[in-house]
């Protein structure tokens, strides 16, 4: 009787609790949660869609990997070193293996919601940043390293920024939904990964059969991928702002409104400015254009209103095409510089760029249709601190993940067995067949004989 009793009085809690929430305000983020999810997969997507025809799939795999691994995670500790009580740089461990995170309100929705929104947030970013090891990584390495990566790279940063750290709490940056945390983590990240499989410390620098190398610029080997991706990542980030609130509010709607303005003007820009130089419309281009409108608003979508939302994703088409221009330039090809993924071009420089404009055209009267109380930034509000707050926080996003990415998958590539960089012949014959069961591909008539590595019978270092 004494068990029935006290688990009676168990449930009796976790629904009074229950009762304090909002049922529109948890709705309407459950619904923004279960269409934030699907950009995750479909990160993959795209880089298949990116990748030469022999190795999509392998480049969809990780971010498939990523959800599945990132939600254990998060479950175990992920979630309390993020936001669980704590100090400057994680959570307090309250919430190990999510004790207490049920019904509990945070703000108006439950605490178990709020912690799956913030998860898809968690597995967006790891997602975008496996993509480092694009058409030269091995797949097995990636479990241990989203493991790694989001323990010790990304709760921290989360917790900085919006968990109660120093760079949210006490510097008081503007980042509204990720400028920092998603785009200069990811891409940052994405740059370490290439980096290193480009010049290797351990154990695939050692080894007979693994011979660093440049990678040869190619077409993308499935536009309808890049096709799918567009439509799925563009529509889910307009949930992802919007949820970004966790309530309800005029706010929403204007980040949602802006979201989609941005990325408007940056796929038409991008693909606008391809069209005048080829005479051909590109799908490619109008993608890479909305991808670079999104990392541009995503910290300033609370803040910021129409007209800037407009002239924001003309400027991150323009900034991102031309840090894109790198990887086709002789110093590429030199020093083995590899953005396949094109990550670095949009999401570390566009992320970068964007939290800084965020402390430049943030408005009052914008965040307050939410009830937020900022003290604005330059443009409009003449608050020039602001600007090298943002400065602080995106030096200290980017050194924090970069260094910590690199010594991560360093460290894998010392266990015997999870050598990060594939072998030459497989990287040569294409990795699909060599580390997936499955491929995907079409051929181009005047890539019939492309490799990814120059070949003369044997394989040779570019």
């Amino acid at each position: 009787m004494r068990s029935s009793s006290t688990s009676s009085s168990a449930a009796s809690s976790v629904l009074a609790a229950w009762e304090a929430c909002d049922r529109i305000d948890t709705l309407f983020i459950l619904v923004c949660t279960v269409f934030c999810w699907t950009i995750v997969p479909t990160v993959g997507i795209a880089y298949g869609g990116y990748s030469w025809r022999r190795n999509g799939m392998h480049a969809v795999i990780p971010a498939v990997l990523t959800i599945a691994t990132c939600s254990i995670q998060w479950f175990i500790v992920g979630y309390t070193l993020a936001y669980g009580e704590g100090g400057w740089f994680f959570g307090g461990l309250e919430h190990f293996l999510h004790w207490g995170v049920l019904s509990e309100p945070v703000g108006t929705i439950p605490a178990i919601l709020f912690s799956e929104f913030q998860l898809v947030f968690e597995a967006t970013v790891c997602a975008i940043a496996i993509g480092g090891i694009c058409e030269r990584g091995r797949l097995l390495p990636v479990i241990p390293f989203v493991v790694l990566w989001s323990t010790f790279i990304y709760c921290p940063l989360a917790h900085m920024v919006w968990g109660g750290g120093f760079l949210g709490e006490d510097l008081g940056v503007l980042d509204f939904a990720g400028g920092t945390p998603v785009h200069v983590c990811s891409g940052a990240t994405a740059t370490a990964l290439s980096i290193y499989l480009s010049y290797p410390l351990f154990r695939s620098r050692k080894s007979a059969v693994r011979t660093p190398t440049h990678i040869r610029l190619h077409r993308p080997g499935n536009s309808f991928f890049q096709l799918i991706a567009l439509i799925i990542i563009w529509g889910s980030w307009l949930a992802f702002d919007a949820g970004t609130t966790l309530t309800l509010s005029f706010q929403s709607v204007m980040a949602l409104c802006v979201t989609n303005l941005c990325a408007s003007s940056g796929a038409l820009t991008w693909g606008l400015i391809t069209f005048l130089e080829t005479g051909k419309w590109s799908i490619d281009s109008i993608f890479m254009g909305a991808i670079s409108g999104l990392v541009m608003i995503t910290p300033a979508a609370g803040f910021i209103d129409m007209p800037t939302a407009f002239g924001f994703g003309i400027f991150g088409a323009l900034l991102c095409r031309q840090a894109l221009r790198i990887k086709f330039t002789k110093f590429a090809h030199h020093w083995r510089w590899v953005d396949n993924g094109d990550t670095f071009a949009t999401h570390c420089v566009g992320g970068i760029a964007a939290t800084i404009c965020t402390g430049l055209f943030a408005r009052k009267e914008v965040a307050a249709y939410g009830g937020l109380d900022i003290p604005g930034g330059v443009v409009f509000d003449g608050n020039i601190h602001q600007l090298w707050v943002q400065i602080v926080e995106v030096i200290t996003g980017f050194s924090w993940s970069f260094a910590g990415s690199y010594i991560i998958i360093a460290l894998i590539d010392c266990v015997p067995g999870l050598e990060v960089l594939a072998t030459d012949k497989h990287i040569h014959e294409g990795l699909d067949l060599n580390e997936t069961e499955e491929g995907m591909f079409i051929e181009y008539p005047d890539e019939e004989e492309y490799t990814p590595t120059k070949h003369n019978g044997s394989i040779t270092l570019e």
